[in-house]
């Protein structure tokens, strides 16, 4: 299922392999695992009560301080997801962006993530389908081409101008570098030099950036994309509108491959803790908002005004489908890009421990869209 209008392929020379997007990310502070930062407040990493999950003392557990990982942000810093885990303590990490997370899951830092599609595809592809899966989806929604509207008006008036992405080959950047070749434009992908200049900025300093007027504009999660706007940015377009019923997968579940074989009970604890999460998000929005504000705030030392956190939250749907018929039309935005090979997503998914979870809340199973086991 295509999301936008079919552009031709790019040269072969321009289609650089997966490694190439997944350098790891340079992260200020580092924790003990050597790609994210330990999360530092024991008080937003309840304690662990009860029997140990198969004896295992913890799993290391990583995803982003992005409303867009509202499953884990929500999950972690009310205790939903270590109730289910008893007496295994959740050791969590923060990441800013996929691929320094795909690195640590590769270099057994990690166990579980949340991640965004791309990230995933590359990893998956890199390793050969034998380092991770994807167990789960978390998110839909919630990315934003945000702009200076001094200084753009319309989408022909990107070109010439400097947007920032994430990170090289994380899922915005891929989906901006598609984007701009579905107009007929051309940027290289490493250098991000061309037609527009695309400028891989860390979340955190992105408003900084377009303050000082260093970059033009950003496409960006939530609430990056939020903040932006209380700058005097303008939502020029919402990626939600290139996708059939406005649905996409912005924020998948990952399991190292290894992990789910010695311990899929846990993995089968995680996956209720976070789809019960999604639930309780979803009765009760106002307090699921101000969890994951107080988990941002633990994170990144500062709360979210309502003028940002109102609009972002707003824009993000939490799911426990991983909408994997979407992810193929992502694996083709990442090949035109010219970050990715055509890959073989045969068996990416492992979809059975989410199922029976599913079943167990007596709600619907969801599938695998014929890329893995359900």
């Amino acid at each position: 299922m295509s999301a936008v209008r079919t552009a031709q392929p790019r040269s072969p020379r321009r289609r650089l392999f997966a490694a190439a997007a997944v350098l790891p990310l340079l992260i200020g502070t580092l924790g003990a695992c050597g790609y994210g930062s330990e999360k530092k407040d024991d008080k937003t990493v309840p304690a662990a009560k009860g029997a140990k999950i198969g004896g295992l003392d913890q799993v290391r557990i990583g995803y982003f301080a992005n409303l867009t990982h509202a499953t884990a942000l929500v999950g972690l810093q009310n205790g939903l997801i270590q109730k289910e885990l008893g007496g295994t303590q959740i050791k969590p990490y923060v990441f800013n962006a996929g691929p320094s997370e795909i690195e640590a899951l590769n270099a057994g830092s990690l166990d579980i993530g949340w991640i965004g599609p791309s990230p995933a595809i590359n990893g998956y592809a890199k390793s050969h389908g034998k380092n991770l899966k994807i167990i789960a989806g978390s998110a839909s929604g919630g990315v934003k081409l945000v702009v200076n509207p001094k200084k753009i008006k319309t989408l022909d008036d990107l070109k010439g101008k400097k947007i920032a992405t994430p990170q090289l080959g994380n899922t915005q950047d891929v989906a901006f570098l598609n984007w701009i070749s579905e107009r007929g434009w051309d940027v290289d992908a490493q250098s991000g030099k061309g037609d527009v200049s695309v400028v891989r900025t860390d979340n955190k300093v992105t408003p900084d950036a377009y303050k000082s007027g260093s970059i033009d504009g950003a496409w960006v999660p939530e609430p990056t994309a939020s903040k932006l706007v209380a700058e005097g940015g303008k939502v020029l377009l919402d990626e939600s509108t290139l996708w059939p019923d406005r649905k996409f997968v912005i924020t998948n579940v990952i399991v190292k491959q290894s992990f789910l074989e010695k311990h899929p009970d846990v993995v089968e604890a995680v996956l209720r803790g976070s789809v019960r999460t999604n639930q309780w998000i979803k009765d009760n929005p106002d307090q699921a908002k101000a969890a994951a504000n107080e988990a941002l705030e633990t994170e990144t030392g500062k709360a979210l005004p309502a003028e940002v956190i109102d609009p972002a939250w707003r824009s993000i749907e939490v799911i426990d489908d991983p909408l994997a018929r979407t992810l193929s039309t992502e694996a083709d935005h990442a090949v035109r890009a010219g970050l990715l090979e055509e890959p073989d997503l045969k068996g990416i998914y492992d979809l059975r421990p989410l199922n029976k979870v599913l079943k167990g809340e007596g709600r619907p199973t969801v599938s695998a869209a014929g890329l893995g086991e359900q």
